[in-house]
């Protein structure tokens, strides 16, 4: 989405917080994209949304939802248009 992003994401053992994760987050996007894409340092507003997913079925359901955002949104006629569509993967090192 051109104005917000979604991801999904699981808590470790040894984390802090979800506003600690995703302050990290929001900083270390936001150097990026200042620094390789000369974005204004300020990309994000304050604060988040988060949704704690606690079924299969709560997990399907938003994922469902996120796809489908860009063309609820007016952006495409199809999810499966969406250049940008993400995907899962597992980033916990063995």
């Amino acid at each position: 989405m051109p104005d917000h992003v979604h991801f999904f994401c699981a808590a470790q053992p040894e984390a802090k917080s979800i506003s600690v994760f995703v302050g990290k987050w929001k900083e270390w996007t936001a150097k990026y994209a200042n620094r390789r894409l000369r974005l204004p340092a300020l990309l994000w507003q304050p604060g988040f949304f988060d949704h704690v997913l606690r079924s299969e079925e709560s997990y399907e359901q938003k994922w469902e939802y996120v796809g489908d955002n860009p063309r609820r949104a007016g952006l495409v006629q199809s999810a499966a248009d969406w250049p940008f569509q993400g995907e899962l993967n597992d980033l916990r090192f063995a």
